[in-house]
């Protein structure tokens, strides 16, 4: 009788709705696959340099198995993320989808958040296990090249975003670093951020710092090959206790929510600055409520943090937990406790938002 009256209760139109729903989930869950696949083919690429080919034809300049290939392009039309025309047998990568796929220097170059995502599956057992022991998951230890995947997830942004719209946001930074300023990366990473403020600005001096070691070893190499070696180095250190003093300038990047004690990387940083110095935190865009973050920008945010970030700090002392979805009043509260006395938003974006810290 109980079963009968769930069954009565339920809307159909709901029921047909989400089920739709999760074709549509379970469709990109599968293409996660498909895409790194393509990407590590060369695939998109030399769709996008050469232009439409049947299957025969890409097959042949790609070097891949023509039957492999036909079932590939397959799923990528069924998915739109290529184009097909069926009197020509002719696939093409539309300049929408390039812009997604194939360009790594467009502000939406998403290959970087499928690395992301099977990194994120190959963390679930150490992850799922966290569920019951309350530990955390080191950074270094998570599943796959995490810290590759999230370096190149971010790069995008950063390089379309940081010197053209970021640094101008804070007040007389750009003016300092065109003088010559000190300037500390803090969780640089890989160190795109550092790499693309040092080319920027010359005559200043850059020093990424990060605590993972792995991390700064691709940092120099980034450094070196981009031809900013005079004017930026690495170092391996933690956000509480990096050497260096008198700093014009503090970066940190999408990294401060990933700190076990970010109440105490913020109070080393204030001494670490000028007491005329500026910190500069960027984070995940996040309103301060859930009700504020229900949307595809948050579900994303939360499911890195449940992956990624949350099991980062705690394993690390203290282990604050704030989460990538952490919201500008309590990142506020954390920076005010460091000793900062003015806290701004000064930028923005769909994924990011720029706090700008003074003393």
């Amino acid at each position: 009788m109980q079963g009968q009256n769930v069954q009565s209760a339920l809307d159909e139109n709901k029921l047909n709705d989400f089920v739709g729903q999760m074709l549509a989930d379970l469709g990109g869950a599968s293409s996660v696959a498909m895409v790194r696949t393509g990407d590590a083919l060369g695939l998109y690429k030399t769709l996008h340099a050469q232009g439409p080919m049947t299957c025969a034809q890409l097959a042949k300049v790609s070097n891949v198995h023509e039957r492999y290939l036909r079932e590939w392009l397959s799923h990528q039309a069924a998915s739109n993320y290529l184009a097909y025309d069926a009197k020509t047998a002719k696939f093409a990568l539309p300049p929408e989808q390039a812009l997604v796929f194939a360009n790594e220097d467009s502000p939406v170059y998403m290959m970087g958040g499928f690395d992301v995502a099977a990194a994120m599956l190959e963390n679930q057992p150490k992850v799922q296990e966290a569920f019951r022991s309350g530990a955390g998951v080191a950074w270094g230890e998570q599943g796959g090249c995490m810290f590759c995947a999230v370096a190149r997830f971010f790069r995008p942004s950063y390089q379309n975003h940081l010197v053209r719209d970021w640094l101008p946001a804070l007040g007389g930074a750009v003016e300092k670093l065109r003088r010559g300023a000190k300037v500390a990366d803090v969780g640089c990473g890989h160190g795109w951020s550092t790499v693309l403020m040092a080319k920027a600005f010359p005559r200043s001096q850059f020093i990424g710092y990060d605590f993972h070691t792995g991390s700064i070893a691709q940092a120099r190499a980034h450094a070196e090959t981009h031809g900013v070696s005079a004017n930026v180095r690495f170092e391996v250190g933690l956000a509480k206790d990096y050497s260096g003093t008198d700093f014009d300038l503090v970066t940190c990047f999408d990294c401060l929510h990933d700190m076990g004690d970010p109440a105490g990387a913020a109070a080393h940083i204030r001494r670490s600055l000028k007491p005329d110095g500026t910190w500069m935190i960027v984070e995940p865009m996040a309103g301060d409520s859930l009700e504020h973050n229900l949307n595809p920008v948050g579900r994303l945010y939360y499911a890195a943090s449940t992956m990624i970030c949350l099991p980062t700090s705690l394993s690390q002392e203290v282990g604050t937990g704030l989460g990538a979805q952490a919201g500008e009043a309590r990142l506020r509260e954390i920076i005010l406790a460091g000793g900062f006395r003015e806290v701004r938003r000064a930028a923005a974006t769909p994924f990011n938002m720029v706090l700008e810290a003074r003393s």
